[in-house]
């Protein structure tokens, strides 16, 4: 029964980071000084924008929120709580190590280490999310509710990343990957929240006689 109860709290609080996360990096991309939806999320986070901090806080918020979702997940679903947790972890390091102007990545732009450093972390974060996902779905002690929601959002997620990958490879930075980019990060916040409430009304799930 407690550990029933502290896992409803940890996706109570997990879905609660999810939306102070979201936002404050919503507002950051929105209103600082970046090139809107022709450049990358992460351009809000450029040391010299004036709302690099709140960029920076919205980031680590959406790493304690996946920190806290891993915990919330049943304990047979403990390969998606360490994909989560690799994700935290991944998360941080993006909002740590600041790209420089325009967030440049190869093959079309040089990059310094930082650059490939900010970058290779924040595609790790998200990639971990998108294997989460997947292992949910494929979790046979998970509940049909975790698992059906799982499946919608993979189902969004992985054309979304394969997509945003050959833009960046085949097309650069620019309008493509900039709205591409953050029809995924949505994605990828909506089955955050929706598995945290899911959490919440119902606990963890688990199949019956498991």
């Amino acid at each position: 029964m407690a550990e029933r109860l502290a896992r409803r709290v940890a996706a109570a609080g997990a879905a609660g980071c999810v939306v102070a996360g979201a936002v404050a990096v919503t507002v950051a991309v929105v209103a600082g000084p970046g090139p809107g939806p022709t450049g990358y999320v992460s351009e809000a986070g450029v040391t010299d924008s004036g709302y690099a901090g709140a960029y920076r806080m919205g980031i680590f918020t959406l790493a304690a929120a996946l920190l806290l979702l891993a915990g919330a997940l049943p304990a047979a679903a403990r390969a998606a709580s360490v994909l989560l947790g690799v994700g935290a972890v991944a998360t941080v390091l993006s909002g740590t190590v600041t790209c420089s102007a325009g967030c440049p990545l190869p093959p079309f732009e040089a990059a310094t280490v930082a650059d490939l450093v900010h970058g290779g972390a924040s595609i790790a974060a998200t990639a971990a999310v998108v294997f989460a996902m997947l292992a949910l779905v494929f979790c046979p002690a998970a509940g049909g509710a975790l698992r059906r929601v799982a499946a919608v959002g993979a189902a969004l997620a992985l054309p979304l990343a394969g997509a945003v990958g050959l833009a960046m490879v085949l097309v650069g930075r620019g309008a493509l990957v900039g709205v591409l980019e953050r029809v995924l990060l949505t994605v990828t916040a909506a089955w955050g929240l929706s598995t945290a409430v899911l959490l919440v009304r119902r606990g963890p799930l688990l199949t019956p006689g498991r």
